[in-house]
């Protein structure tokens, strides 16, 4: 999840994130449709300038304010996407958008997630090349954590499932990427107190080191402080405002770029991570 970006599904919003209403897609304090979609510009400069290729999702004005959030409804992996199905009723119609993205771009699709399964794909982090673990709580189901082992027993892939706190209630976003976010191979920003035990204890078993982010910047953020994007191995965006959390990784060696997010990030519950799909790594 941190080798160089070299191609990744993205949405710029658009009218239906600007005439969203905060309170039917659970948007806090803050959210500003037009400034959100002024601070995304940001962001995908960003992620453009790496070098990355973007396949873009054209916001049609079909209403799916979170759709800007590509990295839920789909998993990528060296032979192909599997196409998830949403754990946020508002968001079931996403998947569709990706499997058409995909069809297009000449991407191959290994499987879907049926009902009653449900995955999202910030519930979905990759150990290493052959170990996927994956967040059990409110948005990813055991129907559909042992569907998505069928899909990927193939490639030699072993899911993992890890039970996750409820956190903030079961209208709030929690991930297992709320908790855990790898910056480099071995090298994950966490929040421990929420970090599922034995999750935990794989990554030590891994050989991973842990930069434990600060209590008070992840009470602050609703854990966006947590939620960064590597765009090469070490080198990551964050959400502008949590600078004990920046200093600690930059501390562990790693080039930390921030852009302003308060209208984007933080009332929408998704940060840099959330906004883009990778499909190719180098």
């Amino acid at each position: 999840m941190t080798p160089p970006l070299k191609r990744v599904v993205m949405r710029a919003p658009g009218d239906s994130l600007r005439q969203a209403k905060a309170e039917e897609w659970h948007y806090g304090a803050g959210f500003d449709g037009n400034r959100a979609i002024e601070q995304f510009g940001v962001f995908a400069d960003l992620v453009a300038g790496c070098g990355a290729e973007i396949i873009w999702i054209e916001d049609s004005g079909d209403g799916l304010a979170d759709a800007m959030f590509t990295h839920d409804p789909s998993l990528v992996t060296d032979k192909g996407a599997v196409i998830l199905r949403m754990g946020k009723p508002g968001r079931m119609a996403e998947p569709e958008l990706h499997a058409s993205a995909y069809k297009a771009a000449g991407v191959p699709i290994l499987g879907r997630i049926e009902a009653p399964g449900a995955v999202e794909g910030g519930d979905c982090i990759w150990v290493d090349k052959t170990t996927l673990a994956v967040g059990r709580g409110v948005r990813t189901n055991q129907a559909g954590i042992e569907q998505l082992g069928k899909i990927l027993a193939p490639l030699g892939v072993t899911v993992l499932g890890f039970d996750l706190p409820l956190g903030n209630g079961a209208d709030a976003c929690l991930h297992l990427m709320s908790v855990m976010s790898p910056l480099d191979e071995k090298l994950a920003l966490v929040y421990a107190p929420m970090l599922p035990v034995a999750f935990w204890q794989l990554l030590k078993d891994r050989g991973y080191t842990l930069v434990e982010a600060p209590d008070d910047e992840f009470a602050a953020s609703n854990g966006l402080n947590l939620n960064v994007l590597a765009l090469t191995p070490g080198e990551v965006i964050m959400v502008e405002g949590f600078p004990k959390t920046q200093a600690l990784m930059e501390k562990a060696g790693c080039k930390v770029t921030a852009f302003n997010a308060d209208a984007l990030c933080i009332p929408c519950e998704g940060g840099p991570t959330c906004l883009t799909r990778p499909v190719w790594r180098e």
